[in-house]
Formats: C-alpha cells, structure tokens, sequence
C-alpha cells in the first residue's frame, strides 16, 4: 500500500501524481483544487496536516520554511527533505523521493534532452520579481535549465541565488531578451514597457522554468525550442534584428 504523503511542495505533487500517487493533502498553490488544501508553501495548517494522518510529509528547502518543517517534525511527523538547485540534482532527487515511497524501479522518469550548445548563446535576464527587482544566479534551478537550453544567464556570476539588481544595472550588462516568467511574479504583456531600457521581453512559463521533478524534461525541450527561436545572441537575428 502506497503511504500516506502530504506534499507541501508543487513540484513534487505534480511529480508524485505523474506517478500514480494521490497526496492526502497539498498546497492552495499545488493547483489541483480536487486535493484537501493545507495552507500555502509558507505557512502550512499544521492541524489540518496532523488530521490526514500522513505517513510522511515532502518539504523543500528553497520552497518551505525552516520554522515550519521543525513545526511539522516537532509534532511527530515523518519528514521528507529535498532540495534541488541544479538540473544534475533532479534525477538523484527523484530517486531517493521513490526509494522513500517504496517505488524503487517503478514509474522511470523520462531522459533529459542533451544540453543546447552555440558559439554565441543569447544573454538573457530573468525577472523573478518587482519591488524590488529580483533574479537567479547560477546556484538555482532555474538558471541551470536555462544554460542547458542555451542561454547566459547575465546574471549568473551574482554570488547572491537570488539577487536584488536595480533595472539600470541590468541594462549594462547588455542582455540581448528579457525572458519574464508568468512566476513567482505573474509577469504579462503588459509588462513590456518596464524593460524597454533593458532588452525585448519575451514570456516564459513559470512553471516550466522553476518547477523540477516529472516535468523538467518536457520544460528543457520548450525551453530549448524557445532559445533556440529567439536566435544567435548580441541582436538574435543575423541581420540585428527582434
């Protein structure tokens, strides 16, 4: 019998479902509204949690709190830690969330499209947030998919995973796309006109960008596709032009 699992992180209910197992409870931002809701990904309803009676509850360290995963194990709870930060760390992740359910040789993932490689790659900047101005570095998931889809990460180098990085600093490292993620921050077409001094945006879904796990060989193989239609860097397009 498959355990009880309370998934307090979106990838991973996503990935768990694609396995063929149901969660006794998730997050309002998990997305499947048909599974009992156990507060968000920062503060989950630790009552709720302890009345499903789950054998075993999946944390993030980059998604959850530390406070709140001591909450959980503090009332007895089986915890579950992962934490991915590159692409190389999703495939070891997702085997030793099997081996803990008890479906070691079972439901193998999908193989990861090869990495995207270009004499000249475009330089991308990727906004995460407004407010002040967010991005990723190179000690993220997110950055490392890109660069496997065949973009620079402008920001790559920050020794900060998620640094703070004022518009006009942005526009003098010269990127050539503003890729804006429908999340954390819900970035839309009307966003456009803020990154008119940085480089032309260009909408990437969220999702595919920052959520790991049964879904980053399908996001690679956009992402790739989407790098791939913007074009050469410093002008994506062999005459300098969009």
């Amino acid at each position: 019998m498959a355990p009880r699992v309370v998934s307090l992180v979106p990838s991973v209910t996503e990935t768990l479902l694609s396995w063929g197992v149901v969660p006794v409870g998730v997050t309002r931002f998990c997305e499947h509204p048909e599974l009992p809701a156990m507060g968000g990904t920062k503060d989950p309803d630790l009552e709720r949690i302890l009345a499903v009676a789950p054998d075993l509850v999946v944390v993030d360290r980059e998604e959850n709190r530390l406070p709140d995963a001591e909450a959980l194990a503090g009332a007895g709870l089986e915890l579950h830690v992962t934490h991915v930060r590159s692409l190389a760390d999703v495939a070891p992740t997702l085997a030793g969330l099997r081996e803990v359910l008890g479906l070691e040789g079972e439901g193998k993932d999908a193989a990861f499209p090869s990495p995207v490689r270009s004499e000249r790659p475009p330089r991308a900047y990727v906004p995460i947030w407004r407010r002040p101005w967010m991005s990723i570095s190179a000690a993220t998931y997110g950055s490392s998919l890109l660069e496997a889809a065949g973009a620079v990460n402008v920001l790559a180098g920050h020794p900060d995973p998620y640094p703070q990085v004022p518009l006009d600093q942005v526009a003098a490292l010269a990127p050539d796309v503003v890729l804006a993620p429908s999340e954390p921050y819900p970035f839309g077409a009307r966003h456009a006109e803020l990154f008119g001094g940085v480089a032309p945006m260009v909408l990437v879904d969220g999702k595919d960008l920052f959520w790991w796990g049964a879904r980053t060989p399908g996001a690679l193989g956009r992402l790739q596709a989407l790098v791939a239609s913007l074009g050469p860097g410093r002008g994506l397009g062999p005459d300098g032009g969009w």
